[in-house]
Parts: C-alpha cells; structure tokens; sequence
C-alpha cells in the first residue's frame, strides 16, 4: 500500500531555511510523479513542486522558484523540499502527494491537486516576521 509520511516543518524567522522530508513507501519514481503541495489557512490548496519521470523535469511554482528545492533519494525512496530564504507567506500546511501513472499533461505537471492519489498528513511551516 502506497503510504506518504511526511516529516520536518516547524516555525522559523523570515529569511531562514527549513527542509521536509516524505517518505514514500510502495512508490517507485518510474511509476509515480511526486510533488509538493500546500495550503494557507482561508486559502486553496496550490502547487509547490513536482517532479515526473515522463516528463524527467521538475517544475516550481513561480512564487517559490529560485528559493525552494525538490530534490530525491531513489535508493530509500525519501523526497525532500529544501526551503530558502522564507518569508511570511510561505506560511501553510505543506503536503507531499503522489499521482500514479501520470501522463504528460497530468495533474501534477500542472501543479494541480485535482488530480494526485496519494497524500501526506500534511506538516506546518510558519515563518515569522
């Protein structure tokens, strides 16, 4: 069974570093896109990050790009968001998912939640001013 357990988060300054961590059991990269997700409190849930091997890129949302990295670990099946430079709107529940099969198009190339089959419990960031 495809299990999601996500760890990391906390509270942090505005402008320092934290790193999360998701743990993927039954999942393997050929047959899953990975991506991270996450969501305010009052707002939609939007796309952080996503990584696919059809489509061998990983994608970031613009709000994020150049300070948050995705990154893997294929061997022990471990995704990673390193997140730089934060500030008080990163602030959100943050969520690993996985979508199986995805095709170019899917949701997680898109960014979008719509379309992802698996979820982690979910992990808060708050970044202070």
């Amino acid at each position: 069974e495809v299990r999601l357990v996500e760890s990391g988060g906390g509270l942090v300054q505005a402008g320092g570093s934290l790193r999360l961590s998701c743990a993927a059991s039954d999942v393997t990269f050929d047959d899953y896109a990975i991506g991270w997700f996450r969501q305010a409190p009052g707002k939609e849930r939007e796309g952080v990050s996503c990584f696919s091997s059809v489509d061998s890129r990983t994608i970031y949302a613009d709000s994020v790009q150049g300070r948050f990295t995705m990154s893997s670990d294929f061997v022990k099946n471990m995704v990673y968001l390193q997140m730089n430079s934060l500030k008080p709107e990163d602030t959100a529940v943050y969520y690993c998912a996985a979508e199986y099969r995805p095709e170019y198009g899917s949701s997680c190339t898109q960014l979008g939640h719509y379309g992802m089959d698996y979820w982690s419990e979910g992990n808060l960031v708050t970044v202070s001013s």
